[in-house]
C-alpha cells in the first residue's frame, strides 16, 4: 500500500546543496535587526522573502482610496497631508500631534505622542502640508475618525542614495503585506538586495518549459523581477499570472502524484447483494431517498463495486440526508463480507453517528442478541474517554470481525485498533484531518480500502479542485422535504432592549415546547472573565447588562461567553426563571455529554448552554432556537454549521447572533452575509471573497503561510483546470518528477501533506 510523502517546508535536502541561497538565513543575508523584524512576519530565509508577495502596488501619482479602510486592517496607504497640529495634552503632561491625511476626498489621522513638544517636532517638520508618502498602521476608530496611531510612515523626499534614484522614476510602488515590526518600504529594500545578487541556478524553475510557452508565462527570475521590482504595471500583471499558475501547478502535482499513488493500489471489490443488510435497511426507511440521494447513491454504488479504491468527497448542505447515503455504502461493504470504519472529528459527534445508526438499523445492529435481525450486524463505538471493559469488547468486536461498522473518534488510529476487512473508510468534517490521520486508519484494511470523504461545509467547485484535488466530488443540495428553514438576525451588544429582547425569544419558545442552544466560544471566563462587565452604577444586578456591558467610551465590552459563566448568569435571569439550563463543552467525561444530550432532547433543560462541540451532526428536531454570543469570534462555515443545529423539525427555527463588532469592520461585513442566506453554497463563495492571500488553505506545520498566495479559486478556474490537466498527464508519464527536478523541489518544500490540501475553517 501506498505511504503518505512526509517532507517539511526548509528541509535543507529539499533547498538544494547546503540549503541553497534560498535556504540561507535572513539574518546573516541582511543583518541581524532587519532579519528579525522579517522573523516576525515568518520570514526566516531567503526564499520566504522572495515568496513574500506584494499585496498591491502604489503610484506616487494617485492617492490611496482612504473610504475602503476598514477599523482593525493594517494598512500602508499613500496620500497628502492636508493639516498638521501639535499641541499640549489636557489635564496631564505631553503633547500630541493630529496630522490629517487625505486622498483628495476623505481624510484619516495620524496621532503621536510624546512626553514634550519638542520630541514630536520631527514629525510635524516631514509631515508639513502638501508632502505626500506612504503611511502604515492599524486602522482604529476614536471620536468619529478614523486614525493610525504612531504610524510607520516615508515621505517621498525622505527617500535617497540610489534607492531614491530608483523611485524618481515614475515606477509601481510594491507595498507589502507588513506589520509592527517592519514596514513595507523596509520589506522593498530587502527583498531588492536579494535580488540584486540572485541568479537563475538559485532558484527552481517550476513550470515546464512546454506549459510555459503554451500559457504565455516568463521563467521565474523573470517573473521574480517583474514582481518585485516592476518597471510598469505589465510587468507585475504578467508576473502575478506566472505565479498563480506556478502555485496551482505545484499543489495539482502533490494531488496528482497522491492520487496516482493511491490508484495504483488493489481495493477489494463489494457488489451489490440481494436480500443483504442494505435491502432490508432499505426496506425500514420510513422515507423515500430524494432525487439527489439516490443519484449519488448510484454512484457509490458502483465505485465499491470496483477493484480500484473509490476517492471521494460527499458535500452537502446541513441536513441534506449526507449519513444515510453513506450509511447505504457501508452496508454494502458489510454485504461483502468486508468492515467499514466512520472516523468523526469529535466524541460528541462520534456519540451521535453511533445513536443515529443504530436507531435507523434497529435489530438489524443487533446481530447476535435477542431480537437481533438474522441478516444484521454490530456497530461498535470507539473513543478516547470510554471506559477499560467497554473498550476491550469494541476492540474485540472490531478486531473479530463481529462488529461490521466501527465508529470512533482519533482513538480509531491508535495501534491497537484492529480492522482486518476494513474495505470502506467514511471520514466526517474531512477539514478536521490531516492527510495523514486519514491514511493511518486506511492502512489497518489488508488492502487498499475505499475513501468516502463527507462534508457539511459547502465547498465551491475550484476549492474542491484545491483542496480536496485527489478526490473526486458529488454534491447534495436538496433538502429533505418538511424542513422549516432558519430566520437569522445581528444583535448589536451595545443596544439593552435588543439583547433583553433576545432572552425573551429563548423563553418564547421554550414556552413552545422548543429548546434553545445558547454558543459561548470559551468554556471558562480568562482574565477578563468573571466580573468584568460589573460596575457600581447597577450594571452587577442586571444580568443581561453583565453579559453585555459598556465600557467606560461607551463601546461594546466583549461578552462574558464562556460557558461556565454565561449558564449561571442566565439561571439568574428574570426572563428564564423556573427553565432548567444545562451546560455543554469538551471537557466534560463522555457519560456527562451523554446526559446533557439527552436531558436536552427531552425538554429536562430546555436551555443548553454550549461551546462549538454541538456544531455538527448533533440532530435535535424540537431545537428551534439559538442564540450566539461573541458571534465574530467565529468564521462563516462554522457559524452556518452552528445554525443548521436548529430548525430541523417542523418548526421555523431562529438564530440570534450577538455581536460588538464594529459596523465598519471585515468582522462585521462578515456577519452581514451570514444573515443575509441560509444558502450555504453562496457563504462558502462570500467566505473566499472576504479572505485574504494566502488564508484559503490555512497555514502548514512549518509556520509559513499557505502556498496558494496569488491564486485566486474562485477567479482563476481556468487556470486551476489548465494546472490539474497538466499536472496528471506529467504524473502519469514521470511519476518522480526526474524531468523536472525544479518542479519536484518546490512540491517537496511548499506542500506539506499533512496539512496542505485541507480547508482551515475558523
Amino acid at each position: 500500500m501506498s505511504q503518505p510523502i512526509a517532507r517539511k517546508s526548509h528541509d535543507p535536502a529539499f533547498l538544494g546543496e547546503a540549503g541553497g541561497r534560498l535556504g540561507r538565513s535572513l539574518e546573516k543575508e541582511l543583518g541581524t535587526r532587519t532579519g528579525r523584524a522579517l522573523g516576525k512576519l515568518g520570514l526566516r530565509t531567503v526564499g520566504d522573502l522572495l515568496r513574500h508577495y506584494p499585496r498591491r502596488y502604489g503610484d506616487r501619482g494617485k492617492l490611496t482610496p482612504l473610504r475602503q479602510l476598514r477599523v482593525g486592517d493594517h494598512v500602508t496607504v499613500i496620500a497628502a497631508v492636508a493639516t498638521s497640529d501639535l499641541r499640549p495634552m489636557r489635564g496631564k503632561q505631553g503633547a500630541i500631534l493630529n496630522v490629517r491625511i487625505t486622498d483628495g476626498t476623505d481624510e484619516l489621522v495620524l496621532t503621536f505622542f510624546g512626553r514634550h513638544s519638542r520630541t514630536l517636532e520631527h514629525h510635524q517638520r516631514r509631515l508639513h502640508r502638501g508632502a505626500t508618502g506612504m503611511f502604515s498602521g492599524t486602522v482604529g476608530a476614536y471620536r468619529g475618525d478614523r486614525q493610525l496611531t504612531h504610524p510607520d510612515y516615508e515621505t517621498f523626499t525622505d527617500l535617497d542614495d540610489e534607492f531614491a534614484a530608483v523611485q524618481k522614476v515614475d515606477w509601481p510602488i510594491p507595498i507589502y503585506p507588513a506589520g509592527a515590526s517592519i514596514a513595507s518600504w523596509q520589506i522593498e529594500k530587502a527583498v531588492g538586495t536579494v535580488l540584486r545578487t540572485l541568479t537563475s541556478d538559485d532558484v527552481p524553475e517550476a513550470l515546464p518549459e512546454a506549459y510555459r510557452r503554451e500559457h504565455g508565462l516568463p521563467d521565474v527570475m523573470a517573473a521574480l523581477r517583474g514582481l518585485h521590482a516592476p518597471h510598469t504595471p505589465e510587468e507585475w500583471q504578467r508576473a502575478r499570472r506566472r505565479f498563480r499558475h506556478e502555485e496551482a501547478f505545484v499543489l495539482q502535482t502533490a494531488l496528482a502524484r497522491r492520487r496516482a499513488a493511491t490508484l495504483s493500489d488493489a481495493a477489494t471489490a463489494f457488489a451489490p447483494r440481494e436480500g443483504g443488510i442494505r435491502d432490508a435497511f432499505d426496506a425500514r426507511l420510513p422515507f423515500d431517498l430524494t432525487a439527489g440521494q439516490q443519484e449519488v447513491a448510484a454512484v457509490l454504488e458502483a465505485e465499491i463495486a470496483a477493484p480500484v479504491p473509490m476517492m471521494r468527497l460527499l458535500q452537502g448542505e446541513v441536513g441534506s440526508g449526507k449519513t444515510v447515503v453513506a450509511l447505504r455504502a457501508m452496508l454494502q461493504v458489510v454485504d461483502g463480507g468486508g468492515q467499514a470504519a466512520l472516523l468523526a472529528p469529535t466524541e460528541v459527534l462520534a456519540q451521535q453517528h453511533h445513536r443515529s445508526i443504530t436507531g435507523m438499523l434497529g435489530p438489524l445492529a443487533e446481530a447476535g442478541m435477542l431480537g437481533g435481525a438474522d441478516e444484521g450486524t454490530r456497530v461498535v463505538l470507539l473513543t478516547g474517554s470510554m471506559g477499560a471493559a467497554a473498550r476491550r469488547r469494541a476492540l474485540a468486536a472490531a478486531a473479530s470481525g463481529e462488529a461490521g461498522i466501527v465508529i470512533g473518534t482519533h482513538a480509531l488510529l491508535s495501534e491497537v485498533v484492529q480492522i482486518p476487512a476494513l474495505g470502506l473508510v467514511v471520514v466526517d468534517e474531512q477539514h478536521r484531518f490531516g492527510v495523514e490521520q486519514r491514511d493511518a486508519l486506511r492502512a489497518k484494511g489488508r488492502t487498499t480500502p475505499h475513501l468516502l470523504v463527507m462534508t457539511a461545509t459547502p465547498i465551491p467547485r475550484t476549492v474542491a479542485m484545491t483542496s480536496f484535488g485527489d478526490l473526486e466530488t458529488s454534491t447534495l443540495r436538496e433538502l429533505p422535504a418538511g424542513r422549516a428553514g432558519v430566520g437569522t438576525t445581528l444583535v448589536p451588544a451595545d443596544r439593552p432592549r435588543w439583547v433583553e429582547r433576545t432572552w425573551e425569544r429563548v423563553r418564547e419558545e421554550v414556552d413552545a415546547g422548543g429548546r434553545a442552544y445558547v454558543v459561548c466560544p470559551r468554556i471558562t471566563a480568562g482574565e477578563n472573565g468573571a466580573g468584568a462587565g460589573a460596575t457600581e452604577d447597577g450594571f452587577a444586578d442586571d444580568v443581561s447588562a453583565e453579559l453585555f456591558a459598556l465600557d467606560e467610551a461607551g463601546e461594546a465590552r466583549a461578552p462574558l461567553a464562556s460557558v461556565e459563566e454565561v449558564a449561571a448568569l442566565l439561571r439568574q435571569m428574570p426572563a428564564l426563571v423556573g427553565v432548567a439550563v444545562g451546560e455543554m463543552h469538551g471537557q466534560l467525561p463522555a457519560e456527562a455529554k451523554d446526559a446533557a444530550m439527552a436531558d436536552f432532547a427531552a425538554g429536562r433543560t430546555p436551555v443548553l448552554v454550549s461551546t462549538t462541540v454541538i456544531e455538527v451532526g448533533v440532530d435535535v428536531p424540537d431545537a428551534t432556537i439559538m442564540v450566539i454570543l461573541d458571534a465574530d469570534r467565529f468564521g462563516l462555515s462554522q457559524l452556518h454549521q452552528l445554525r443548521g443545529r436548529v430548525g430541523r423539525g417542523t418548526k421555523p427555527g431562529v438564530c440570534l447572533a450577538v455581536t460588538g463588532a464594529h459596523p465598519e469592520s471585515a468582522t462585521f461585513e462578515r456577519l452581514t452575509a451570514f444573515a443575509a442566506t441560509t444558502d450555504g453554497f453562496e457563504l462558502a463563495e462570500t467566505d473566499l471573497r472576504l479572505r485574504r492571500e494566502g488564508d484559503v488553505l490555512g497555514a502548514s506545520q512549518s509556520g509559513r503561510s499557505s502556498s496558494l498566495q496569488l491564486l485566486r479559486v474562485l477567479q482563476d478556474a481556468d487556470v486551476i483546470d489548465a494546472a490539474r490537466a497538466a499536472a496528471r498527464e506529467l504524473v502519469a508519464r514521470d511519476p518522480e518528477l526526474a524531468s523536472e527536478p525544479g518542479l519536484a523541489q518546490l512540491v517537496a518544500e511548499s506542500v506539506d501533506e499533512d496539512a496542505a490540501a485541507y480547508l482551515e475553517r475558523t
